[in-house]
């Protein structure tokens, strides 16, 4: 254990639907966990060298375990085969305190929550701090659509629950009257209705922009995604950094990225999903104007030109001054 991370055990490992591993850590000596809200998510550090982030999915009144639902995923970096290859029952982790940039909106008169595979893990989360008691309830509806039944994680949880009747199944492969008529079930913005969607870019992109294109606004809609898009470097250029602390200019060269070259001139930056979607990374820039390529920053956020994501975002100007 250090100041950043905890050790957990892995308590229960098993399949929770096809191809998606639930994984349950407690605290090494049976105590309580740190506190989490819903939306959170936790730094999990694997075999291999490897850190990923994982929602918790769990109601967030527990503190005597977190649950994570672990998607394999032929095409990942490692992460996920990790989980369903290498990470047993019985296995110590170190992990981080539960982070949250995926909060439910407070003051909110209604939640509209749309799930699209895997990425019904935070959304599960904030469906059991909606729906957990008459006292502290909140109106709500969670949309979760996948490919079919059996690909479905957490089925039988979601139907044990009080608020079961407020969550609507859409299959790929059911029938034509239970797919998402997504238009229909957003209609126009209302004041105190906020939106949160996670999934797949593809399914997210379809939530958020058929939102805005309905005239929602950005600040009532919500929303996480779980890998970046991929990054073309082909037509990228090259660029300096300069460090506000020493002076220091550094080239970046177009196949590298900012992080790459400061860990190599001794410039350590703390990141973990490498991918533009945690925020761990995010540096202030002083002068220059990035090349945004991240899926955490808003539009607002990265209109401002005042911080960027080095793990994957440039530069537009010659030169950027990072306040390093």
């Amino acid at each position: 254990m250090t100041v950043d991370t905890i050790t957990v055990r892995v308590a229960r490992k098993t399949a929770e639907a096809e191809g998606i591993a639930r994984v349950e850590l407690v605290a090494v000596d049976g105590q309580t966990l740190p506190p989490f809200t819903a939306g959170a998510h936790l730094d999990v550090h694997l075999p291999g060298g490897i850190v990923r982030q994982y929602s918790l999915c769990n109601d967030p009144r527990e503190r005597h375990r977190y649950v994570l639902g672990v998607l394999r995923d032929a095409g990942s970096r490692g992460g996920s085969l990790a989980v369903h290859d290498a990470v047993a029952e019985g296995h110590l982790l170190q992990i981080s305190l539960p982070k949250n940039h995926f909060e439910l909106a407070k003051g909110a008169t209604e939640h509209l929550l749309f799930a699209g595979g895997i990425g019904i893990t935070p959304m599960l989360a904030m469906a059991q701090r909606l729906g957990a008691d008459a006292a502290t309830a909140e109106p709500f509806t969670l949309h979760y659509c996948t490919r079919s039944k059996s690909t479905t994680a957490f089925l039988a949880h979601l139907a044990s629950l009080p608020f079961a009747a407020q969550v609507a199944h859409h299959f790929d492969d059911g029938q034509p009257e239970q797919k998402l008529d997504l238009a229909a079930t957003l209609g126009k913005p209302r004041d105190g209705v906020h939106l949160y969607v996670c999934g797949p870019t593809g399914f997210m992109d379809w939530v958020l922009g058929t939102a805005r294109a309905a005239g929602w606004p950005e600040t009532q809609l919500h929303y996480e995604f779980f890998a970046g898009k991929p990054v073309d470097l082909a037509d990228a250029g090259s660029f300096e950094v300069k460090i506000a602390s020493t002076g220091q200019i550094i080239p970046i060269a177009k196949d590298q990225t900012v992080v790459q070259v400061l860990a190599l001139c001794g410039i350590e930056i703390q990141t973990s999903c490498e991918q533009g979607v945690c925020g761990t990374c995010i540096t202030r820039v002083l002068e220059g104007r990035p090349e945004h390529k991240d899926m955490y920053l808003t539009e607002e956020e990265q209109a401002a030109n005042d911080q960027f994501t080095p793990c994957c975002s440039r530069s537009l100007s010659p030169m950027l001054v990072l306040d390093l």
